[in-house]
C-alpha cells in the first residue's frame, strides 16, 4: 500500500506530486490497465507474437 505521509507544514499538492510518483514508479496504473477486460489465453498469445514480431522488425532496423 502506497502512503505520503504529511506534516502540519506540508502543502496538499506536494503530497499528490508525491503519490502520483509513488504510483507510477510501484506500476499500480500498469497493471490496472493490464487488468481492466479479461483477456483470453489464445488472444494474449496473439499479443505477444505481434509484439514480437515488431521488435524484431525494429532490432532489424536499427541493425542495418
Amino acid at each position: 500500500m502506497i502512503e505520503v505521509r504529511l506534516g502540519d507544514d506540508d502543502r496538499i499538492e506536494w503530497a499528490l506530486k508525491a503519490f502520483k510518483r509513488k504510483v507510477l514508479k510501484a506500476g499500480i496504473l500498469k497493471d490496472v490497465r493490464k487488468k481492466r477486460h479479461y483477456l483470453k489465453p489464445s488472444e494474449a498469445r496473439q499479443l505477444k507474437a505481434a509484439a514480437a514480431r515488431r521488435n524484431a522488425r525494429a532490432k532489424n532496423r536499427a541493425s542495418r
